[in-house]
């Protein structure tokens, strides 16, 4: 055998010996193999061969789901249809968390509404503990028809929020300005479906109709093409392809720009950065420095 080959054999039994290995993975649609129901029983469902998941929310209980693995930074995409008809009053969410009280997580919350009113779209980024950075948005189709796809793109310079690949928010990595970024805490995929008609529709305002329950969501095509976390810190990703890697990077380009400020212009409703009530003394600091 080859000195080469010995020392590729060598590089490969240490690299699988180690404690710890990010590498890039790019898996979709096995519900079976890649999630765990936390809590809800036989409301959650997998059903179609690991294909398609539904969450249901009854009065006795809502449901949900976290990942199998944790990501430290990546690209996560899930198709969902939401809760149809008259969802007053429930909340379903489709997020990114890490654990503990300083923990970090990456928000989308989906808060129904009586029928033939919007969704509103809750987004929200936390980092060691704090959140309070919540967007809010209406979209421009019924996502209670078809499935549409509802991504979060996580690297060191950003954090993107993009609906059909659509941009609706970014969160830089203000740190050099003293701004925290979730960087150090690998995250699980969450989601889940319950009931908060105390807050959820108009502020609380439209209760849930008990009657029209089970409320469900549905959910199919998980792709998690990110780093996977294991047992101790490394900073390197292993990737096979140029796609694998395109995310590590990514800002928005000039046509991603003029759609980001499109939704915003036309369907944002709430942006923590222009409440001067809740702000008194002055916007958080990244307000100051954001474009959008």
């Amino acid at each position: 055998m080859s000195s080469s080959k010995v020392s590729m054999m060598l590089l490969m039994l240490s690299l699988a010996s180690s404690s710890y290995l990010l590498m890039a993975t790019s898996s979709a649609g096995d519900f079976f193999r890649d999630i765990d129901v936390t809590f809800g029983d036989q409301r959650a469902k997998i059903i179609d061969g690991g294909q398609l998941l539904t969450l249901s929310l009854d009065k006795i209980s809502g449901s949900g789901f976290k990942s199998k693995n944790e990501y430290l930074f990546g690209r996560i995409d899930m198709q969902i249809k939401l809760v149809p008809g008259n969802a007053a009053g429930t909340v379903t969410t489709y997020y990114l968390s890490s654990e503990g009280l300083t923990h970090d997580e990456i928000d989308f919350e989906f808060l129904g509404n009586s029928t033939g009113n919007p969704y509103t779209v809750h987004t929200n980024v936390f980092s060691q503990g704090k959140g309070g950075r919540e967007q809010q948005f209406h979209l421009w189709f019924d996502p209670t028809k078809a499935f549409h796809t509802y991504s979060i793109l996580w690297n060191t310079h950003r954090i993107i929020f993009f609906v059909d690949n659509i941009p609706i928010r970014v969160f830089d990595n203000l740190e050099s300005i003293g701004v925290p970024f979730p960087k150090k805490q690998p995250m699980r995929i969450y989601s889940s479906l319950w009931n908060a008609d105390d807050w959820a529709t108009q502020g609380g305002l439209v209760k849930t109709d008990w009657a029209q329950a089970p409320f469900t969501a549905s959910y199919r095509n998980l792709k998690a093409n990110a780093c996977l976390a294991g047992s101790s810190s490394s900073s390197s990703c292993v990737s096979t392809t140029a796609e694998d890697k395109s995310w590590q990077n990514q800002a928005l380009d000039a046509a991603g720009r003029k759609r980001l400020r499109w939704v915003q212009k036309k369907f944002m409703v709430y942006n923590y950065c222009s409440d001067r009530k809740r702000f008194p003394q002055g916007f958080p600091l990244e307000c100051k420095r954001s474009r959008f």
